[in-house]
């Protein structure tokens, strides 16, 4: 049984990297093309910083209804199954771009991947990790999320340093559509499907808390079955059932709240932190696949290395506080840079920010049966689409504004120090998470309801 696990894991981990390389080798390229298509021959342009963060908040509100319905939904028909929708998706902007990137298609690229968007990053991400969590134990999770998340950044580093290297933008998007081409049909073939089954030696405490009625149920049992086969397509984003989720685990109501600053500090630097550095520093695509690079590798290291080393001694909620304490040290450094090495030094400080996020998705996996792993992390990836919804609304204008000569005083960086503070919250609440064992009993997996990890906002 390890050994099947194993390879299943192979496969997924070929998969994830494949799929993180096609994907993220446009990054370096996308503000440059923004720029030339909005604003040529400038280095600060409010127009595209207000259209970038639009395109977030939009794909963020689309995130925040389509992760935890596909995350509920391949818990019951399977992560292979619903893994392909956003894999083949995600290639149809990149195709566009891959054609032309004239003014005209970059339009077209612009709103197909809004749209392509709500059903593919956070939602392949959230796939993989249930993956993850189907085939790991317990108390192996917060490593092999590690490895998932060093996994996308060596996806990362291998990208950037392909792009760093291609002198054609309509190259660099040929490849990225090339090789998603290829996740997708390696995934279709190789991958072998995952339903969330338990293990025999599982504790009784880790069932699931949604728990379907057995086959060999007794006959008034079978009779209440039509009844629930169809909230199978009901289950979208409530208020209540994600209230009903929080109030069942104080960890994972406290995940949750750790969940949104740090995901709200992310979204603020993926809206402000290029723009910044193009208006601050002239950065084009060269620069930014350098500093992309550097904390691509700082990310890999740290995941595939370190964090597998310190988690039995840390535990997952001590190297969280340790992500964010010196998140703010790091988005600090980027706010005062006072010359162009500056931002190249801050990106070292990736090797300890990036234990936040696994160590988020283990902490909140723990509290979950493993029929559940879909919905659990469906439910942290809509909180953190929608706080991607606000990081925009906040930070698009308050980037531009600090950038200009509007500005009420001279502080070209102050938006990214605002960042940092968020990181600084999110660290004083995570001090608060003691470090805990998954749950010994499971009184509290009866009380919630069949969408509980559906809930977003």
């Amino acid at each position: 049984m390890e050994k099947i696990r194993r390879g299943r894991l192979g496969h997924l981990f070929g998969t994830v990297f494949m799929w993180g390389f096609g994907s993220f080798i446009v990054i370096p390229a996308v503000t440059d093309v923004t720029m030339s298509a909005l604003c040529p021959g400038t280095d600060e342009c409010s127009l595209a910083i207000y259209l970038s963060g639009f395109q977030q908040a939009i794909i963020g509100l689309g995130t925040i209804i389509m992760t935890p319905l596909i995350g509920n939904l391949s818990d019951e028909y399977g992560r292979k199954a619903l893994l392909t929708l956003p894999m083949v998706s995600s290639i149809i902007p990149l195709a566009i771009m891959a054609y032309s990137t004239e003014t005209s298609f970059f339009y077209a690229y612009f709103v197909i991947r809004t749209l392509t968007a709500m059903v593919g990053e956070s939602v392949v991400v959230c796939l993989a990790l249930a993956y993850v969590a189907d085939n790991v134990p317990v108390a192996q999770r917060a490593s092999a999320f590690g490895v998932v998340s060093g996994l996308i950044s060596a996806a990362v580093v291998c990208a950037t340093l392909a792009a760093r290297f291609i002198s054609s933008m309509a190259l660099i998007f040929q490849m990225g559509a090339g090789v998603s081409m290829a996740a997708v049909v390696y995934m279709r073939i190789f991958l072998q499907e995952s339903l969330g089954e338990a293990d025999d030696d599982d504790d009784a405490s880790t069932q699931p808390m949604l728990k379907e009625a057995n086959d060999d149920m007794e006959g008034e049992e079978d009779a209440e079955q039509p009844v629930k086969q169809p909230q199978i397509f009901k289950r979208m984003p409530s208020i209540r059932d994600l209230l009903s989720l929080m109030r069942s685990s104080l960890t994972f109501s406290q995940a949750v709240v750790v969940a949104f600053f740090n995901s709200l500090a992310e979204g603020a630097s993926q809206a402000s932190l290029l723009y910044f550095l193009k208006a601050r520093f002239h950065f084009d695509k060269t620069r930014f696949a350098d500093l992309i690079l550097i904390i691509g590798i700082a990310g890999t290291l740290s995941q595939l290395l370190v964090m597998p080393v310190l988690v039995p001694l840390l535990g997952e909620e001590r190297l969280l506080s340790i992500g964010l304490a010196v998140g703010f040290t790091h988005m600090f450094l980027y706010s005062v840079s006072w010359v162009v090495w500056v931002p190249y030094a801050a990106a070292v400080f990736t090797i300890f920010v990036v234990f936040a996020s696994p160590c988020i998705r283990s902490i909140a996996s723990k509290q979950v049966g493993p029929l559940e792993q879909g919905k659990a992390q469906g439910c942290i990836s809509g909180i953190s689409s929608f706080a991607n919804i606000v990081s925009p609304l906040i930070f698009s204008p308050l980037t531009a504004l600090f950038l200009s000569e509007r500005a009420p005083f001279h502080y070209p960086g102050f938006s990214i120090l605002c960042i940092g503070i968020i990181m600084m919250m999110g660290f004083i609440q995570s001090l608060m998470i003691e470090r805990t064992s998954p749950p010994r009993n499971s009184s509290t997996s009866k009380e919630l309801p069949s969408s509980a990890c559906s809930a977003e906002v």
